[in-house]
């Protein structure tokens, strides 16, 4: 026992023995112990469950996890035989490790009601006051975002860390710091923006910088979109102040869908116009008012282009599969009733002689073609 007692070397005027390397390893490993704990699924997945909110559910086990590293280490030294006083100030700041964790716990609890804020004025508080969901979560947003400002500038005033104070520091690296932060601090207002403006909304289905998809959520730095092949897209908050935004569910949430196609000159245009309205109409998504209508758009080279104009106020989060439902309904009955959609046609025109023409004929049971032999006279002055 007495070799665990005996120095075996000194740092910094301080003897280790035996028993103190035995501690601070013992204490140290406890710490990334619990460290690698907060940083689990399982710790994760608790947090969820709480309904936290996913922003503190995922700032929470990064800062407990550097908190434990951080409290064990500084017990480990202790215990190890180097005094590291808990009230001593720590080196270049005014705190002492306590008042560090104080400060590390306090901040915790500023994000925490922050998120439990926007809950509750969402999901309680609003829900029954007649305003417009959208505008629900706004205010909610825009509340949650004050009290966090708020209480973080409460928490580091009380901590001893007066802003005033960083203002020279602020002048100093603030013009190099500003470069960096610039699109962040952009972003930051522009989601103030929306959510002020309120251009997009939750569940509206938007295009914005090639994105296509229903918006799922409006953070403070971005947006997120889910898009048809169920892949959420992170947008900053920018391009929907900047850039040109479509907005499919703006307002009304009535789409205008056209489906263009051709039939053959010899078709029954009234024919054509009152199936292509029957299939429009025997469509559940189809509204009734506006009325499905057709229009005859051109005449081209080998068809008469017309046009399926129908309105749905649920189809625009499904607009591909809408489209496609409608023109296999067309193809089939235009099949049905001999309707023909002809392909590209070319008449040729040919100077002057005889021109010999030979036509392959269906196969006979053997699998060879028959053929057969005709002869296309020409005028010599046909242009």
């Amino acid at each position: 026992m007495r070799f665990y007692n005996d120095p075996l070397f000194r740092i910094g005027g301080h003897y280790v023995t035996a028993a103190g390397v035995v501690a601070f390893v013992v204490f140290f490993a406890v710490g990334l112990i619990l460290a690698r704990v907060f940083q689990s699924d399982h710790f994760r997945r608790l947090l969820t469950r709480l309904k936290l909110g996913k922003s503190f559910a995922s700032i929470v086990p990064a800062i407990l996890s550097l908190a434990a590293l951080v409290f064990f280490t500084v017990t480990a030294v202790n215990a190890g035989g180097i005094p590291l006083a808990w009230n001593r100030p720590l080196p270049a700041i005014s705190l002492t490790l306590v008042q560090l964790f104080l400060l590390i716990a306090l901040l915790l609890a500023v994000f925490w009601l922050s998120a439990r804020t926007k809950t509750f004025l969402f999901n309680r508080l609003l829900v029954n006051s007649g305003l417009d969901r959208s505008l629900q979560y706004a205010i909610s947003q825009i509340v949650s975002n004050v009290v966090l400002v708020a209480g973080v500038f409460i928490v580091l005033d009380n901590a001893g860390i007066h802003l005033g104070t960083l203002t020279v520091f602020a002048g100093a690296v603030g013009v190099g710091v500003g470069f960096g932060l610039q699109n962040i601090a952009s972003n930051f207002i522009s989601g103030l923006v929306i959510l002020a403006e309120r251009p997009i909304t939750i569940g509206d289905r938007v295009e914005v910088a090639g994105v296509t998809g229903q918006v799922q959520q409006i953070r403070a730095r971005s947006t997120v979109i889910i898009t048809n092949d169920n892949i959420a897209m992170i947008v900053p908050n920018t391009k929907f102040i900047d850039s040109p935004v479509k907005n499919w569910t703006y307002g009304d949430p009535r789409v205008r869908f056209r489906l263009p196609i051709g039939v053959a000159y010899d078709a029954d245009l009234e024919q054509v116009r009152r199936v292509m309205i029957e299939i429009a109409r025997a469509n559940k998504h189809v509204l009734k008012e506006p009325a499905p209508n057709v229009y005859l758009n051109a005449f081209g080279e080998s068809s008469i282009q017309l046009e399926l104009v129908v309105w749905s106020d649920e189809m625009s989060n499904r607009p591909s599969s809408f489209r496609s439902d409608l023109n296999f309904a067309m193809a089939g009955k235009f099949k049905e009733l001999g309707i023909e959609i002809p392909n590209p046609q070319r008449d040729l025109h040919f100077r002057g002689g005889p021109v010999h023409v030979q036509m392959a004929s269906p196969a006979n049971d053997d699998g060879r073609a028959r053929s057969g032999g005709g002869v296309v006279e020409q005028n010599s002055t046909a242009a």
